[in-house]
């Protein structure tokens, strides 16, 4: 008799090969059941816990209206483009309200530097071209009085719990009417919420609404005053934000108890070669790897990482001039959108220096594949099933494989469709596009397009929405909704 053979077959050794594979199992099931628990509970930051946004949950709605599927909707006075996050069955969020008129926003593509090619196309001087686009498109700040406020509302009710208004005065800057004046969206740790108006200032406060510390920043100058919108992230204690403006673009952490600064980088973007317009908007992405923990920061022209002490790790040319969307990471791999008219990139860990595609290049020791015109103005990536989704500002959806940048078709979402700013999301199969006319688009997941229905709150959004749970919260111009299936 073969001894092992003998040893496999005693009861014994049986129930204690059964017992150890329940025990993987059950550690197996409760890894799962604490990503998924995660989710369910918290929504901490822009585009989620993440940066990537993906439901989890079986019953999120997939139809709603201003009336199907909606558990409620509450008004938020004011405006703002930031996005609502969650922790603690609490919602937070930001808007501002106006002293005076304010200019309404702007929806379609029509942008200010379009119209200064247009201008510029007529013989006008510069200083007649920067009157003209300021008069049509550019709140100034001495033409508005803002009240900045902190808005908490219970997630199961809607129900305004408090509100606190944390800064009153003249912005720092000016902003487009695209943009908002507060349109960085707040951060969680679960303990504390954080909030960021880039130019003016960085605040902590508990969950109940007790301001704990406030930081003063400078301002600094952006492009044709478009205004900001590069929301912060958290690197275990540290609060980390970039500000890529026309005098010294940075990035800096602070330290999130305190809120005093801890360290600060200068970015030396927009160098040879690079856009001489220097500000962007892209929030930067905390990407934690077996390797070591990074934060990549797009900015005109390039993206560089930092370590935790801010010191430079890699860089990569080829990002737009105007740069907006956010990296993300999935199944082991960076995802970086260069902007409008630049690649989509998939970067492997452990990057150092230069790391640049040289002409003609689609791949390197660390580029993992890149895709030539790829990237997108506005609309983040999202990444979801093996694919990678890109949607234009006018309404143009690509989708590639995650592992090789194959393409698998583009497409226009639908003829009527045609001003995006929200990043896609996606869910039990099917992928939302949220115009800024407030339809959302839900196409299938699958590698033929499909569009298959179309949800409408017709009010203008912007935000990025947040997932928690079986819970969908959406916000638009005037409401913030919780979008759930019913029975």
């Amino acid at each position: 008799m073969n001894p092992v053979n003998s040893k496999l077959e005693d009861p014994k050794v049986i129930n204690l090969f059964i017992l150890s594979a329940r025990a993987g199992l059950m550690c197996a099931l409760l890894l799962v059941s604490f990503a998924v628990h995660a989710q369910e509970t918290a929504w901490p930051q822009f585009r989620g816990p993440e940066s990537n946004p993906v439901g989890t949950h079986a019953r999120l709605a997939e139809r709603w209206s201003k009336t199907e599927n909606v558990e409620w909707s509450q008004p938020i006075p004011g405006r703002g483009w930031s996005s609502p996050i969650v922790t603690g069955g609490k919602v937070y969020v930001t808007t501002v309200t106006t002293d005076g008129k304010s200019k309404p926003p702007q929806i379609g593509t029509e942008y200010s530097n379009e119209y200064v090619a247009e201008l510029q196309k007529q013989g006008l001087p510069m200083p007649e071209v920067i009157k003209r686009v300021t008069e049509r498109d550019i709140e100034l700040p001495n033409e508005v009085v803002l009240h900045y406020f902190l808005y908490c509302l219970n997630l199961k009710s809607g129900k305004v719990e408090w509100q606190k208004e944390f800064h009153t005065g003249r912005p720092p800057g000016g902003r487009h009417r695209k943009n908002s004046f507060v349109s960085e969206s707040p951060v969680t740790d679960g303990k504390f919420v954080y909030v960021y108006v880039a130019n003016l200032g960085l605040w902590g406060f508990s969950l109940n609404g007790k301001q704990l510390w406030s930081t003063p920043l400078e301002a600094n100058p952006i492009y044709l005053d478009f205004g900001t919108g590069s929301s912060p992230a958290l690197a275990g204690n540290l609060l980390v934000i970039v500000n890529d403006n026309e005098k010294q673009q940075f990035i800096a952490a602070f330290d999130k108890h305190t809120g005093k600064q801890i360290w600060r980088t200068d970015r030396d973007l927009g160098g040879k070669g690079q856009p001489a317009q220097r500000s962007g908007w892209a929030t930067p992405f905390v990407w934690r790897h077996a390797l070591r923990t990074e934060i990549v920061a797009v900015g005109p022209g390039e993206v560089v990482s930092y370590d935790l002490a801010g010191k430079e790790l890699w860089r990569m040319s080829g990002m737009a001039a105007t740069p907006i969307p956010t990296p993300f990471a999935y199944d082991g791999l960076l995802y970086i959108n260069g902007g409008r008219g630049r690649p989509l990139f998939a970067i492997r860990p452990g990057a150092a220096g230069n790391i640049s595609l040289e002409k003609e290049q689609t791949s390197n020791a660390y580029v993992v594949w890149s895709q030539p015109r790829a990237g997108t103005y506005l609309p983040s990536s999202v990444a979801y099933q093996g694919a990678v989704y890109t949607l234009t500002e006018t309404g143009i959806l690509s989708r590639f494989d995650v592992k090789t940048g194959k393409q698998t078709y583009k497409t226009r979402i639908d003829p009527a469709a045609s001003a995006f700013t929200t990043s896609p999301w996606a869910y039990n199969g099917k992928l939302f596009c949220l115009s800024e006319e407030g339809q959302t688009f839900v196409v299938g997941t699958g590698e033929e397009f499909q569009l298959l229905h179309v949800n409408a709150l017709d009010d203008m959004a912007q935000a990025s929405p947040a997932l928690v749970g079986e819970r969908l919260l959406i916000r638009t111009e005037q409401r913030l909704y919780s979008i759930r299936r019913k029975g």
